[in-house]
């Protein structure tokens, strides 16, 4: 059974649904690549919060509609200054990139996760993506930082030098290549990532819950340290990029679909 994230705004774009022991979260904002704004952001807070919050729920799955996972921020409401809007207190960008949170999150990527995309998929425990996945950090193209968890998360998933090629160069990794290297853990056709996250999920599930939780909280605690300097450097980095001019060069370049006029100060 579907039900609403009720949040106080008049669109769902992050759809809750129920199957068994399981939580699907959709991203449902297909018309803009399901960029986050800042419903998206309040509504997908809102999915994590309902997961943990409900001892019958044991897993939850993250997909998307449309042929997009998930475009990064919505590059219109930073150009207007609305950068804040697109995070939240707790969960940081999305509302989930910092979010805390007990249950394991596997995400179903059937398109490009990009920018925010990517680092929404960085910051879940498991991934399933389709042959028409992508992954990359586009940020560097419009005088951004991946100031949401990439710059230290990718590396941790892939090798560094492949990291930094994708974080310099801001070019994608396909789902194939992202395979090889152990961002995915399985491979599927288009069109069959939500079945087999569900499947996934299942083999999860039938464990004790306590003990999952328990043990991924170990594991995605203590195997890399604390965090706190890393998200520090990182929002420091976005800080200096997003003082630049070239940054509003970046932003307006790609609203109006040209290449940007890079002044390098």
């Amino acid at each position: 059974m579907s039900e609403s994230v009720t949040t106080g705004v008049t669109k769902t774009v992050v759809r809750q649904e129920r199957q068994d022991h399981v939580l699907v979260l959709t991203l449902d904002r297909p018309e803009a690549r399901n960029a986050v704004n800042g419903d998206v952001a309040t509504q997908l807070e809102a999915g994590i919060d309902a997961a943990d919050a409900d001892d019958d729920i044991w897993a939850v799955v993250l997909t998307h509609e449309g042929p997009v996972f998930c475009a990064g921020a919505d590059l219109r409401a930073i150009g207007e200054g609305r950068a804040a809007e697109l995070r939240t207190e707790r969960g940081g960008f999305a509302g989930y990139v910092q979010r805390e949170r007990k249950k394991p999150v596997i995400v179903a990527v059937d398109g490009p996760a990009l920018a925010g995309g990517c680092e929404i998929v960085l910051a879940s425990d498991l991934v399933v993506a389709s042959t028409d996945a992508r992954f990359g950090v586009p940020e560097v193209k419009r005088c951004l930082v991946a100031a949401a968890g990439g710059l230290f998360r990718l590396p941790r998933k892939i090798p560094v030098n492949v990291a930094m090629e994708c974080v310099l160069t801001g070019d994608p990794i396909d789902a194939e290549r992202a395979e090889r290297f152990g961002l995915v853990n399985v491979l599927t056709a288009p069109g069959a990532v939500l079945e087999a996250a569900l499947t996934l999920a299942n083999r999860i599930t039938a464990n004790a819950p306590v003990a999952v939780q328990q043990s991924r909280r170990v594991l995605a605690t203590e195997t890399f340290g604390s965090e706190a300097a890393a998200w520090q450097a990182s929002g420091e980095a976005m800080g200096v990029a997003m003082s630049s001019p070239d940054m509003q060069e970046g932003v307006q370049a790609f609203l109006e679909k040209r290449a940007p006029q890079w002044t390098g100060k």
